[in-house]
């Protein structure tokens, strides 16, 4: 489901409404080791296979602030606006990490608009987002991501 807006200021009136539900984001080990070497973050539960496999949960794990930096492609999932100059991430107010993220399963994003202010930088969002693990009962990640539309 795509929200579709004509201007940023038309968030105004959806605060406490679901955005939508995006498409669902393989994750892979290519992409894990991309994101280790970009962060420096090579821990071997999320690099080495092999080892992985024998640790605590059973194979290798996404970096939670991989899954985070899915973000934005949840919301380019799940809302268009037509005049905007620029959508800035301003930073988040929350985020934690209730479940591993495997490397081959697949995430998607449930976004909530939480809340919208007039601001002198432009419109300031704060998005709830739930990142749903398939076949999981537990999210993989909450979010309240904050983006300024000019």
């Amino acid at each position: 489901m795509t929200t579709h807006l004509s201007k940023p200021a038309d968030l105004l009136g959806m605060v406490g409404q679901e955005i939508g539900t995006g498409e669902w984001h393989a994750i892979t080990q290519h992409q894990v080791n991309i994101f280790a070497d970009a962060t420096h973050d090579h821990q071997w539960i999320h690099v080495e296979p092999e080892r992985a496999a024998k640790g605590p949960y059973g194979g290798p794990i996404a970096h939670g602030y991989l899954t985070l930096s899915f973000c934005p492609a949840f919301l380019d999932d799940v809302l268009k606006i037509d005049a905007v100059t620029a959508a800035v991430n301003y930073g988040v107010n929350r985020v934690r990490f209730p479940a591993p993220v495997p490397v081959g399963s697949r995430i998607r994003g449930h976004v909530t608009l939480v809340s919208a202010n007039q601001k002198q930088a432009g419109l300031e969002c704060a998005f709830g987002v739930l990142v749903e693990l398939e076949g999981s009962d537990r999210p993989a990640c909450v979010i309240e991501t904050v983006v300024i539309y000019r």
